[in-house]
Parts: structure tokens; C-alpha cells; sequence
């Protein structure tokens, strides 16, 4: 059942799933990718009920500007900082003092933020659908902004512009709203900054991804970090893929 709680002022929905069976005691959030929310890029892909079934109460919201939560147009209404905060103000609002964190693409962006802010919420971190772009990149091109402004998805010819597009369009997403997330959420991590990042850290990427940046790279700037190659999964394919979900499985039972 969603559920809606205000971050600073901006009204955010969420989902809060009970585990299954025996409470582990670990709960776990999900920040989703940019143009999703919390049921595509999680529900769906049964990943809220795959934590579940492991013991693992689930929380998985819709970032600002996505899904049920809040539209805003200013872009800097969306710097990653602020939906970092998002994210540490829902497990205040549920009263979790700490939380695994997995985040997908622009969702493990804001997850990199939340553990370099608050690294007292984070317990472990799985960074999905990005890798070294999360320092060398400054996320999505900023040509997706202006695919999300374009009259029609006819009027785009670049291969990126016109998969973000349709995807926008297929998930119903108010596109001015998401234009604003691109043009103002561009914020990168230092390799300085990634140092510092100490909680164990799973780096989760297709090996066909040709968005995210080499995970690799990622997982070596980190003094605890390793990486999981999806198998033959572009950036959208891996989001449910079955080596992705016992990768992450298995990270958290050995994760202290």
C-alpha cells in the first residue's frame, strides 16, 4: 500500500513491505533510477518480493519529480544532495536508525551521496547500473532533458535520447519534471570522495550497459568495495536479472 510522508516540505510516496517469515532485523531501501519508480524498477522485477522472502523488511520510495511523489521544475530542486536527504528523511519518518541501501543508476547516485553524508544510516550499499561514471560522469547526457522537452519522440534521432524518451513516455512520467531532475541532479563523487566510503559496497552492472561506466573501476576507488558483471544485460535488462539478485543475495549474508 503506498503511503506518503513530506521531506522538507515536498510530499514524497512510498512503499513500507513487512518481511516474510522471520524478521532478520536488517531492512533494506530501494531508490529507483531516473524515470522510473518504486514499482517499475522494483516491484516488477520482483526484487521487493525477493528481499521480502529473505527475512528483509522493504522501503522503496519515488524520488521526487517520479512516480506519486511531488513534481518540481526547478532544476536545482534536484541536486543530489537534497534527494540524499529524501532518502535519510523517509528512515527517520520509519524510525530506522540504519539500512541497506541499493540504488539503480541515478538511484545509486543518490545512494553514493546518502553514505558519504550519512554513513551512520547506511549498513551496506549495492550501486547498481553504474560504475565509474558515478566519478568521471556527471550522470545522463544532458541531451535527455531535451528529449523529454521534444514535441514527439519522432522528432528525436539519437539511439539514448529516443530509449529515454519512450521509456518516460511508457511509465506516464510528467517529462517536464524529469527534464528539470536531469539538468539539475549532474553532481559527481571525487575519487577522493569514494575513498571515504567505507561501508561494504556491492558495484552491480550489465556487461553490455553502455551508461553506467566500468564497475571495476568503481569498486577499486572504494577501501571496501567489489563488483558483479551482469552477464550479457544492457542497463534496462539488468534490473531484473536473476545473476543480479543472487549477487545481491549473497552480498548481504556475508556483508558484516
Amino acid at each position: 500500500m503506498l503511503k506518503t510522508f513530506a521531506s522538507d516540505g515536498v510530499h514524497l510516496a512510498y512503499i513500507d513491505v513487512a518481511p516474510e517469515g522471520t524478521d532478520r532485523g536488517e531492512p533494506i531501501l530501494l531508490i529507483h533510477g531516473f524515470a522510473s519508480n518504486h514499482r517499475i524498477n522494483w516491484v516488477h522485477p520482483r526484487w521487493v518480493e525477493t528481499l521480502a522472502k529473505s527475512g528483509r523488511r522493504v522501503v522503496a520510495l519515488d524520488n521526487r519529480g517520479h512516480g506519486a511523489s511531488q513534481k518540481l521544475y526547478a532544476a536545482h530542486d534536484y541536486r543530489s544532495d537534497l534527494m540524499a536527504r529524501d532518502a535519510a528523511n523517509l528512515l527517520a519518518h520509519l524510525h530506522i536508525p540504519r539500512a541497506d541501501v541499493m540504488g539503480y543508476s541515478m538511484g545509486a547516485r543518490i545512494s553514493a551521496f546518502l553514505a558519504l553524508g550519512k554513513p551512520e544510516l547506511v549498513r551496506s550499499m549495492i550501486l547498481g547500473g553504474l560504475g565509474d561514471r558515478l566519478v568521471h560522469g556527471v550522470g545522463l547526457p544532458v541531451g535527455i532533458a531535451d528529449a523529454m522537452e521534444a514535441p514527439s519522440i519522432a522528432d528525436l534521432s539519437d539511439p539514448m535520447q529516443r530509449m529515454f524518451r519512450a521509456f518516460a513516455d511508457q511509465t506516464k512520467s510528467d517529462r517536464r519534471a524529469l527534464a528539470a531532475c536531469i539538468r539539475g541532479s549532474r553532481q559527481t563523487v571525487t575519487e577522493k570522495g569514494m575513498a571515504r566510503i567505507a561501508v561494504p559496497t556491492l558495484v552491480a552492472v550489465g556487461t553490455r550497459d553502455d551508461v553506467a561506466g566500468d564497475p571495476l573501476k568503481l569498486a577499486a576507488m572504494m577501501p571496501n568495495a567489489e563488483a558483479l558483471e551482469i552477464p550479457g544485460r544492457d542497463h534496462n535488462l539488468a534490473v531484473g536479472d536473476k545473476v543480479y539478485k543472487a549477487g545481491v543475495l549473497a552480498f548481504l549474508e556475508r556483508r558484516p
